[in-house]
């Protein structure tokens, strides 16, 4: 068993099992953007895996999808009896607004995080959901999501000095700054607002601002860290929550295989 941290501190993973389409790219790419840490899962045999490592998670598990529902029924009594993955909290996803199917979830299997009935607004099923993530304190203290991408070839930094650019290498990100590391040590001062800075991520270059917050020695390399200013462009946050959601996703895949 691996918590790998405090979900008190660090939150708790949100998975969403077998969404449909709508749910994924509209409901879970809203809780991204309100920097949850979510993920896709369309095995329930892995989900059970990941469960095993991260036994303090919470699972949306979409009922209209892939198994007969008294399979559903089946697998999630499962989950919550086995000593190895009760403590996840597990929650209903549908259409189906059958009152009697919603008491036998909520009353006699017991799950805690609701039975949330998709509808066609689907903004009162969102805010159903947020405020079962902020009742279990989904996302403990922490309030951005970061990823690591030190293995991520594609993630770049470039800054603007005496009139060039100078190429880095991003160490992780987050929508409240980064820190990265330069092949040679520009020397950079602390507390310097650094305007027109390039941060590619894939096939994104996304320009921002920040300031020069600290520095520290890591093995042979000097690593920097910039705070973005909140003059961002709302659209250049919302597509970097989509990459380190991307990150986090192919990590988590590949833990999974």
């Amino acid at each position: 068993m691996n918590n790998e941290g405090n979900s008190d501190i660090l939150g708790k993973k949100i998975f969403f099992l077998y969404p449909s389409t709508v749910v994924q790219n509209e409901v879970a790419e809203e809780l991204i953007q309100q920097e949850y840490e979510v993920y896709i899962i369309k095995d329930h045999a892995v989900m059970k895996k990941i469960l095993k490592r991260y036994p303090d998670s919470i699972v949306f598990a979409d009922i209209d999808e892939r198994m007969p529902e008294k399979e559903w029924e089946a697998w999630i009594r499962e989950v919550m009896s086995d000593p190895e993955t009760r403590n996840a909290a597990i929650g209903i996803i549908t259409v189906n607004g059958d009152n009697t199917l919603e008491r036998k979830y909520i009353n006699s299997v017991g799950v805690r995080c609701g039975y949330t009935v998709l509808k066609a607004d689907l903004s009162s099923s969102i805010k159903q959901l947020y405020n079962i993530l902020i009742s279990i304190n989904a996302k403990g203290r922490r309030k951005y999501i970061r990823a690591t991408t030190e293995n991520d070839t594609t993630a770049a930094i470039n800054l603007p000095m005496n009139g060039i650019f100078i190429n880095g290498s991003i160490k992780d990100i987050s929508v409240a700054g980064v820190s990265c590391a330069f092949d040679n040590d520009p020397e950079l001062t602390i507390n310097t607002l650094v305007k027109d800075i390039q941060i590619k991520l894939q096939t994104s270059i996304l320009k921002v601002e920040g300031i020069i917050f600290g520095s520290r020695i890591d093995g042979p390399a000097k690593i920097y860290v910039i705070l973005f200013t909140q003059r961002i462009n709302p659209e250049v946050r919302i597509k970097m929550r989509k990459y380190i959601q991307h990150n986090l996703q192919l990590k988590m895949d590949n833990m999974s295989k």
